[in-house]
């Protein structure tokens, strides 16, 4: 009796081990159960994303009923995007994390549906919108090379081109800025159209976009190869655009210039600023401290100097712009105050290469005064020399 109850226990631990194990080796795997319709006894490709080509992973038979399963591996903190092919055409696309278990249906043209995850649920969205667009960019494109490039006609099809990428671009801006921590904006930044392969986000600033992007999704997948090449184009786009700004200001002063909206939303670029002197100051105004700084050195100094030629052109760099004007107007700042809500990674931050806050500037003339100032002191010892 005591043997029995002893292989009793023994078994149900046994089972207990067994269960646990089975949880720990599936918890690294997801599984794609498939149904291709109209094609049985056929076979389908499963390919994943390697940041800008195509990996493929397995080929499987599709069964008389258009069953196929697939089971892959999927590392801790890095989802994969991953298709399946009949032939050259995509007929599915799913974003797979550990644990994923997705039914997924689609037909041999590319329609299809997915149940399981809300992230390829959305990604499936993400696919569905970009096949539409470039159907009909694709359609209007063609179109336009059958008519004479000078009629009437072409310049109609010309302006509904357009209005297609526009329309798209917006929609797809849209969508990033709505869905920061998800890992579908990814391919979203690097869609493209027609033959030309014209990018959708190729604006130079874009960068800002990938920037705002890169830094989201880190702190939810610090460790995914896409978020790291995202980050590696984001650094390069944004180097770009700070190029091309120092360019355009080339000649024009001797200091980076730039334009933001004030709190009454009136665009100020700061070489338009009349003053002898221009205290530019980057700032956030989520900071206690940096608050009461306004409070108890700039509005001092602003009422001592301003009357001997003395301007502030102050920057927040905070992403709640309600709370920075709610502060403006609780603290009656008197000077000139803009918000970027880039933080920074802000194009105003990147161009004066700003890397921690608050940080205080001298403008004299056309020049960056070569002066550190830190705090009421030395403001006041380079404003006596200066005004």
């Amino acid at each position: 009796m005591r043997s029995f109850r002893f292989l009793k226990a023994y078994g149900a631990c046994a089972l207990f081990a067994a269960a646990v194990f089975s949880l720990v080796s599936c918890g690294g795997k997801a599984t794609i159960d498939g149904t291709l319709e109209n094609a049985p006894l056929s076979e389908v490709v499963v390919k994943k994303l390697d940041i800008n080509r195509y990996v493929t992973i397995d080929t499987l038979k599709v069964d008389s009923d258009g069953k196929y399963s697939c089971r892959i591996d999927i590392e801790k903190g890095q989802p994969e995007f991953v298709y399946v092919f009949y032939g050259d055409r995509k007929v599915a696309s799913v974003l797979l994390d550990r644990g994923d278990r997705l039914t997924v249906v689609s037909d041999t043209v590319g329609n299809f549906t997915v149940e399981g995850s809300e992230e390829s649920r959305r990604f499936a969205e993400v696919e569905k919108d970009y096949a539409r667009f470039t159907a009909e960019f694709d359609s209007l494109t063609n179109c336009l090379l059958a008519l004479d490039p000078d009629s009437g006609e072409a310049s109609l099809v010309k302006k509904k081109i357009g209005a297609s990428y526009i329309g798209y671009y917006r929609d797809r801006l849209r969508y990033i800025m709505e869905n920061p921590y998800s890992l579908t904006v990814v391919p979203v930044l690097y869609q493209v159209a027609g033959p030309d392969r014209l990018p959708v986000f190729g604006q130079i600033t874009d960068a800002i976009h990938f920037s705002n992007v890169s830094d989201s999704l880190a702190t939810v997948y610090p460790d995914s190869r896409y978020v790291a090449a995202l980050k590696e184009e984001a650094k390069r786009r944004s180097g770009l655009l700070e190029l091309k700004v120092r360019l355009q200001n080339a000649g024009e002063t001797g200091y980076p210039d730039f334009e933001l909206a004030d709190i009454n939303a009136r665009k100020v670029r700061l070489s338009e600023v009349d003053a002898k002197v221009i205290l530019l100051h980057f700032w956030s105004s989520s900071d206690a401290l940096q608050k009461m700084f306004n409070l108890d050195v700039l509005k001092p100094i602003y009422e001592d100097y301003h009357s001997r030629g003395l301007e502030i052109y102050q920057v927040a760099l905070d992403a709640d712009k309600a709370a920075w004007a709610s502060v403006v107007k609780d603290q009656n700042l008197p000077w000139i105050n803009v918000c970027d809500i880039s933080g920074l990674n802000a194009a105003s931050a990147r161009l004066y290469n700003i890397s921690s806050l608050p940080v205080t500037f001298v403008i004299s003339g056309d020049s960056l005064v070569n002066e550190k100032v830190s705090d009421e002191k030395s403001l006041r010892k380079v404003l006596d020399k200066l005004l």
